[in-house]
């Protein structure tokens, strides 16, 4: 089987279900790890602007997508060509499980999907129960300052390790615009700084923190956390949510 990734965290995947660049045709530049075989994996454009024509050369029986880092122009392309696709719709740790083994089923890796799915679950049941240890915001963009509210991967990760994540708007990508008032207003505790897509510095977050003194809010507690830990969905769960366990233990209150 040939197989296009566009989404980073799934092309690891790929390759911790046993598959090699034999295999993986095509990636996007972001698609980092593993960094000893990525390499040999050609790049087929970026993840919102792959190229159709790259795509196509690869001869792909399958594109792995994802709904939120891909757009659907892609997923109608793809149809039109009579290209398979594979596309992601994970909203919180507790469903990658299903995902891994769904995943690994196309690509026939069910042994090792099924290995992956168990190590997750296994992690998840070990975690505390969302809400017990403070409200807490994952922040992922600086100017504008811009956040990942509750119904995103990246703050099913942190309900997980039992934090609460507010949602600020009904509507929209998940991803609101957010100030120092609309903080407050939520009672936000705890400050997370992820490393990407915006890599922020300690600084950054204390201004956030200051400018909610500024608006009559309580001084919330502020920590840089690794980006991949928190936004790598598949075969990395596992290993995110333990690391950022590791390092937010001595955060938040527990029970």
């Amino acid at each position: 089987m040939r197989i296009v990734s566009l989404v980073p965290s799934l092309t690891l995947t790929l390759f911790d279900l046993g598959l090699d660049a034999k295999s993986i045709v095509g990636r996007t530049p972001w698609c980092i790890h593993p960094s000893e075989h990525v390499g040999e994996v050609p790049v087929v454009g970026g993840t919102k602007t792959p190229t159709r024509s790259k795509i196509r050369a690869a001869q792909p029986d399958l594109v792995v997508m994802d709904r939120d880092e891909n757009p659907k122009e892609i997923y109608d392309w793809c149809a039109d060509e009579g290209i398979d696709t594979f596309v992601c719709e994970v909203k919180h740790p507790n469903e990658v499980p299903a995902m891994l083994r769904e995943l690994s089923s196309r690509i026939e890796c069910h042994k090792k999907g099924e290995e992956l799915a168990r190590e997750l679950e296994t992690v998840l049941a070990g975690c505390g129960e969302a809400g017990s240890r403070g409200i807490v915001v994952p922040m992922i963009w600086h100017e504008p300052l811009m956040a990942a509210q509750s119904g995103t991967y990246s703050a099913g990760v942190i309900e997980a390790l039992g934090f609460s994540v507010p949602r600020f708007e009904a509507k929209g990508t998940g991803y609101p615009v957010v100030s120092a008032q609309s903080l407050n207003t939520h009672d936000v505790e705890g400050i997370l700084l992820s490393s990407e897509p915006h890599d922020f510095a300690l600084n950054e977050g204390e201004a956030i923190a200051d400018a909610m003194v500024a608006e009559g809010g309580k001084r919330p507690w502020v920590k840089c956390i690794d980006g991949e830990a928190l936004t790598w969905m598949g075969s990395f769960s596992a290993r995110g949510i333990i690391k950022l366990g590791e390092d937010l233990a001595s955060f938040g209150q527990f029970p």
